[in-house]
């Protein structure tokens, strides 16, 4: 459907593709990897025609219609949300006009040449209005709302009432609800809550016919979507057949194969360098040596990509705490709202928090997952209720308005270093580096990094520290599957205890041992991991979906 062919681009002195080729099939599933700043938004980008390669050639199906949704949302007003939704298939609807004129024309007296060159326009309109779905078109666009978790009680809504989170869900489900032939997604789960990712995820694997390329941070997600990985990296593009751990497993096969070769030629070439070095000289050995030295400048030399070392680092063993970490008793919250009215989040909340649990929070969004959390950290007071801290607690608290306290005007190395003052150079290194601040990436200045770099920042310098209770608000957003590693690694290793909010099934069912779920202003406890919440959970969603 779509093939970019030999793709050389350039951005300032920096070269993003030498050459790099790939292709779109139909009815493929894709995902698009690489390092941040490797060219992963460029491809969609030149796909879209926003940009136009330096160098090679793009080309699309005819008729293709491409549906894009980035995190650049754009201004929205003047509609609902349903309004808004349904605005994206503009030049459906557009078509769906133009077929009831034709219908109308049609009942006018004409010339038989004019009827039927107006019988073969209609043929071709209706069948284009079909294959775009344009006869469901305000069913798809309620069902695709409701599936993302805006319900029928906020369809007409203006969409100025929501926050930047909503609104993303309302552009992604407009570029959905088009039903395009090849569907581009970058970071479709970003501000989604864990009940829109599965729904997403079922209408990409059941419901969506076209071609999708997407980039996304969700590494279970990844699994379950796509069967084909696009790596951006080294100025090339590169094809694996198979999802994300495939990938994984295979990048390390064929890096291990190049590894061997290079190792072969590089002997090979100092063999070579050896003899043309000792007889170079010598005229019984003239031809020969020439020979040699134009096989040398014929053979193309292989090139080891750069590769991330992976820095461990030892995070200081905090000091014990009591055995009962925090108790919430009879916990309640009401929060004034803007227009002078009260809101109640949750009532009653009861439950005993131990040492050394790793225990997720979860719930819808607005669930009041994150003002739990205030409370615990005592960023804000309970309206009725109380937590108890327990003996010898020291609490650090991580939420996304945490990096807005970070000084633009300091580098990493310096802002993680007026948190440790007492620690040398070194181990400050040493930390930046295991969170993937290497060289020069530690001389950059905090007002330059990207959402993702800021959230490493503050999560290096609050695991370095001796803390034994985090209470950790959505961590793992804007962080990109590497750098999700790295923080699992970490909290692994924590020995402390932890409570959580995060969206990413993967993370959780590699690290927590309990769950608490917030739901309708009650909290419900279960004792167990983060796969025997879901088990526990799973049958009352499918009863309330049917």
């Amino acid at each position: 459907m779509i093939h970019l062919t030999n793709i050389t681009k350039q951005h300032g002195s920096r070269i993003l593709f030498r050459n790099a080729s790939m292709q779109i099939l139909p009815a493929t599933r894709s995902g698009l990897v690489g390092p941040n700043g490797a060219g992963k938004t460029t491809i969609f980008r030149l796909i879209t025609r926003q940009e136009e390669p330096d160098k090679g050639e793009i080309s699309c199906a005819k008729r293709t219609v491409i549906g894009y949704f980035s995190q650049e949302v754009g201004e929205m007003s003047g509609r609902s949300a349903l309004a808004e939704v349904m605005a994206a298939a503009g030049e459906v609807t557009a078509l769906g006009e133009q077929i009831r004129e034709m219908e109308a024309a049609m009942a006018t007296p004409m010339e038989d040449d004019e009827l039927a060159a107006l019988l073969e326009r209609y043929g071709n309109a209706t069948e284009e209005f079909e294959h775009r779905g344009g006869y469901d078109l305000e069913n798809r666009a309620q069902a695709v709302l409701t599936g993302l978790g805006i319900g029928s009680d906020r369809w007409h809504f203006p969409v100025e009432s929501f926050s930047g989170g909503w609104k993303m869900r309302i552009a992604l489900a407009g570029i959905l609800t088009v039903n395009p032939d090849v569907l581009l997604l970058d970071e479709p789960t970003n501000h989604l809550d864990v009940e829109s990712i599965v729904w997403l995820e079922g209408w990409l694997v059941n419901d969506f016919k076209g071609a999708l390329l997407m980039t996304c941070h969700d590494r279970e997600f990844m699994n379950r979507v796509v069967g084909r990985i696009v790596e951006v990296a080294n100025q090339s593009i590169t094809t694996y057949s198979g999802n994300y751990d495939f990938y994984l497993r295979e990048r390390e096969v064929r890096r291990e194969q190049l590894l061997a070769s290079y190792r072969r030629q590089q002997e090979m070439l100092a063999k070579e360098e050896d003899f043309i070095a000792r007889f170079g000289a010598r005229v019984s050995h003239a031809a020969q040596v020439q020979s040699r030295i134009k096989k040398l400048e014929k053979i193309e030399r292989i090139e080891l990509p750069p590769e991330q070392r992976v820095i461990k680092f030892e995070f200081t063993e905090p000091s014990r705490s009591g055995d009962d970490v925090a108790r919430l008793d009879g916990l309640g919250k009401i929060w004034l709202q803007p227009d002078g009215t009260t809101r109640q989040v949750f009532s009653g909340l009861a439950g005993m928090i131990r040492r050394q649990e790793k225990i997720a929070l979860t719930g819808r969004n607005g669930a009041g997952k994150s003002t739990l959390l205030k409370v615990l950290a005592g960023q804000t007071e309970p309206t009725t209720g109380t937590v108890t801290i327990g003996a010898n607690v020291h609490v650090g608290y991580f939420s996304q308005h945490s990096m807005d306290l970070l000084d633009g005007d300091m580098t990493v190395s310096e802002t993680v270093q007026a948190a440790m003052p007492q620690v040398n150079i070194g181990v400050i290194r040493n930390l930046c580096a295991a969170f993937l601040f290497q060289g020069d990436d530690v001389d950059k200045k905090i007002n330059i990094l990207s959402g993702g770099e800021k959230s490493r920042v503050v999560l290096a310098m609050l695991l370095a520290r001796p803390l034994n209770f985090l209470i950790l608000d959505e961590p793992t957003n804007h962080l990109d599957i590497q750098s999700r590693e790295v923080l699992l690694a970490a909290l692994q290793q924590f020995t402390g205890t932890l409570i959580m909010v995060s969206h990413d099934r993967y993370f959780l069912r590699s690290l927590v041992n309990r769950v608490f779920e917030i739901d309708h202003g009650q909290m419900r406890i279960f004792e167990g991991n983060y796969d025997y919440y879901l088990e526990q959970i799973t049958p009352a969603i499918l009863s309330s979906e049917q």
